[in-house]
């Protein structure tokens, strides 16, 4: 697999050869502001009229492309391109201009500039816009409106197309496009004929992709509008935080996996229509005046499972097959249905088998639980209890939370981190910017926010972001690690630690990116101590891990060999057993292909997510897991280490293609690991597998040891490849032995489980077996409630 040629790379930027240190500044050149800083006490909300984004300082760059200091990163369509936004000029070319623009003749539209190499930002201010054909993205864009006064974006009467927007990069596969965002807009169709087939965004993508806080307005009783559709696939996690009103669809879901969280569906036929998803989650969503709200009938969905989610006059709430097996497994949990008369909750092969609303959780597929039958029991509709920990909830939901704007803010409460006089700041992919991070925001905490223009900070050692801290990137600004620092792997070294154990406060991160400039063996990207104040005040959103596979890195070029040789970093995200964090959209990738080329990407990192959190240790609060994905990691995806009171909604893994037969023996796992594993950190060992089973020896998906009062709903951990070979997979054979062990652990509850080409999906302790041949269905196996070590 390619990613897109990085045609005009700046060979120069080479961090790994050595970060060029700053020249020494005089402290008294900044005495005065670190003064003023420190006694501001904030940020102080003023609900001003101009969002602080449009007028802050816009410097960002991109760091590894030729000129790419002089790359326009933010684009306001009305100032730089011309647009009108007044409701009556078609402003069409005008955004597609700003879209397109590039450098030296290469422009972002002609698939030259990498995945990476072309970072935008088109803002929309406030006003209507007029268009007369479609918009087309591409990787690296985002397009963003004013959240204060949405701008709407609204088809002309004669619009020359049956697309508004084209989020998909059509040089590349669904499944390959990745960072893409569209926030803080309206989109309308009703100047379209409501029996036109018409789709406002097509929307197959995959992960590290952003759809939040838009509003869908589209004709009542239409027979041809269709609010987000998916007609390539994708593969997904996270989408949310919309309403979508009118149309014959809201959501035409087509992807491998997603979660749908905060949706409000009003008017339409069908509210989401399941084409196809081997594994989804429902959370938070409300439908209004549907004849369908959930048509699931394709026979084409492994698992559904729909959460605190309520229905008003609808004539079905959900639409289903009745299988008999684990294909098309459902599952319900506080759900209230509304409707009157002859309204159904659910029907399945057009009978009525649920009405009213359902308090805890009811299933219908096959089923796991403690003194049953190992071999599972298949459930038509069965009602089973899932005592959620307080510590979780909020009103008597899973806690949830938007994407924070900080649109109330006005913008002398931010502060520009290349702005800061006396403590310059590059953020060019070169220059070692780790003091004076450091410096900044520990004089601001409690004070502004932190906004991280697009670019690539160099560091040499931990970043430290202390309680009283939000920061903000712009299209994935990224934190990249260099140095001896982060070499040792027995005694790994944060890049970015937030809060120190026992702190408890506010520490918010959002749009950004994590990654390494070289092999890093000992270097664990992202460390979280701190607990929140309260539910979401510790958090992040729409940030990213990325290893390798794009440019500004050696691990890019150099890891094409064994994976032995390139242990690039110790682990991703670690989840200290002091912490309590709210954390949304996220991807961890180590890179399975060159996003920015074709070199071949024979990664090693250690690790995945290490969840330790636990109410036990931070002060009885929750921690919350909402729309990730980990992949292509050695040991495992996720682990779970003496946590308690955790909540998981859409977790997605692949393990590393590099895994299973084809590969020397000194790569079966825990190798290349294996002389570096560290027992506090919970690692697995493999002893349970023979010393040459190469399928065994693969990375655990979900890794579950001494942990307690876990909800973990929609699991998608798919098997693709043994030793880069994709044939071992095919049909659904079985080429990874193991896919989730629970060992030691209780209250375990675990509902809508897929697995693809996983001999046992679940072992665990006293001989717990649930394998896929019991449970086909889905990609391979799917098992819709897991309560065996409830």
């Amino acid at each position: 697999m390619k990613g897109i040629p990085l045609i005009s790379l700046n060979e120069s930027v080479q961090p790994w050869n050595g970060a060029i240190q700053h020249a020494k500044t005089a402290p008294i050149a900044r005495t005065d502001a670190l003064f003023a800083a420190r006694s501001c006490g904030g940020p102080v909300a003023t609900n001003p009229s101009t969002f602080w984004y449009e007028q802050i300082t816009h410097n960002g760059i991109s760091p590894f492309i030729n000129d790419g200091a002089s790359w326009p990163v933010f684009r306001n369509v009305k100032t730089d391109y011309g647009a009108a936004g007044d409701g009556s000029t078609d402003d069409t070319d005008a955004i597609q201009n700003a879209i397109n623009a590039g450098i030296n003749g290469i422009t972002r539209d002609q698939n030259q500039l990498g995945t990476t190499g072309q970072p935008a930002v088109i803002y929309l201010p406030r006003g209507v816009y007029i268009l007369s054909k479609p918009l087309q993205l591409y990787v690296g864009t985002v397009l963003m409106g004013d959240p204060l006064s949405p701008p709407t974006l609204k088809a002309a009467s004669g619009f020359n197309g049956n697309v508004l927007i084209y989020g998909k990069d059509p040089h590349q596969d669904a499944t390959t496009n990745f960072y893409i965002g569209i926030k803080n807009l309206v989109f309308d169709s009703n100047n379209i004929n409501k029996d036109t087939q018409f789709t406002i965004i097509d929307w197959s993508v995959s992960q590290a992709t952003q759809l939040t806080n838009c509003v869908f307005n589209m004709p009542s009783f239409s027979s041809g509008h269709t609010g987000i559709s998916m007609p390539e696939g994708g593969s997904g996690t996270y989408l949310g935080d919309l309403q979508i009103n009118g149309g014959v669809v809201g959501i035409d879901m087509s992807n491998q996996q997603y979660m749908v969280k905060g949706v409000a569906f009003k008017f339409s036929t069908t509210g989401i229509k399941l084409s196809h998803c081997f594994d989804c989650i429902i959370q938070d969503c409300t439908f209004q005046d549907h004849s369908v709200a959930i048509d699931m009938t394709s026979n084409s969905v492994g698992s559904l499972v729909v959460l605190d989610s309520s229905a008003q006059d609808v004539g079905t709430f959900v639409a289903t097959i009745n299988t008999g097996n684990g294909a098309s497994s459902l599952i319900l949990e506080n759900v209230q249905n509304n409707g009157g008369g002859s309204a159904q909750t659910v029907m399945a092969s057009g009978n009525a088998i649920l009405a009213g609303n359902v308090a805890d959780t009811w299933v219908m597929g096959n089923t796991y639980t403690p003194g049953g039958s190992p071999l599972g029991n298949y459930v038509g509709g069965a009602t089973f209890t899932t005592p959620r920990s307080s510590s979780l909830l909020q009103n008597g939901n899973y806690f949830t939370m938007a994407p924070p704007t900080y649109q109330e803010y006005a913008l002398d409460q931010f502060i520009n981190i290349k702005s800061v006089s006396g403590l310059p700041v590059f953020g060019d992919g070169v220059t070692d910017d780790t003091a004076n991070i450091n410096s900044i925001l520990s004089t601001y905490a409690n004070c502004k926010i932190v906004f991280f223009p697009q670019g690539t900070y160099l560091v040499t050692n931990t970043i430290f972001v202390p309680a009283g801290s939000r920061i903000v990137g712009e299209a994935w600004s990224a934190i990249s690690a260099v140095g001896s620092n982060f070499w040792n792997p027995t005694s790994p070294v944060p890049m970015v630690q937030v809060g120190n154990a026992g702190d408890v406060g506010v520490a918010q991160i959002s749009d950004m990116l994590f990654t390494v400039a070289d092999v890093l063996q000992g270097c664990q990207l992202l460390e979280i101590n701190i607990a929140a104040s309260n539910p979401g005040d510790v958090g992040l959103w729409n940030s990213h891990f990325r290893v390798g596979g794009a440019a500004g890195s050696k691990v890019q070029t150099n890891c094409a060999g064994s994976p032995a040789d390139c242990k690039a970093a110790f682990g991703l995200l670690h989840l200290t057993a002091t912490s309590s964090a709210y954390i949304e959209d996220m991807w961890g990738w180590t890179a399975d292909h060159d996003l920015d080329g074709g070199n071949g990407q024979n990664i090693a990192v250690g690790r995945g997510a290490l969840i330790e959190s636990s109410s036990a240790s931070n002060g009885g609060r929750g921690t919350w897991l909402v729309g990730t994905a980990f992949e292509h990691n050695t040991l495992y995806q996720y682990n779970f280490h003496n946590a308690k009171d955790i909540y998981a909604g859409m977790q997605q893994s692949e393990t590393p293609y590099w895994q299973g037969p084809g590969f020397a023996g000194d790569v079966l796992d825990p190798a290349p690991w294996a002389p570096a594993l560290v027992t506090p950190y919970g690692d697995p060992d493999y002893s349970n597998c023979g010393g040459g089973d190469s399928q065994c020896r693969m990375a655990w998906f979900e890794y579950i040891t001494s942990s307690t009062n876990l909800f973990l709903y929609a699991t998608g951990f798919w098997t693709f490849f043994n030793g880069n070979d994709l044939s071992n997979c095919n049909n659904n054979a079985a080429c990874q032995t193991n896919a989730i062990d629970i060992q030691g652990s209780s209250a375990i509850y675990m509902y809508g489980v897929n697995t693809k080409s996983n001999l046992n999906m679940v072992t665990g302790d006293d001989g717990l077996l649930v394998t896929m041949n019991n449970n086909p269905g889905g990609w391979g196996g799917v098992v819709a409630a897991m309560l065996a070590e409830g």
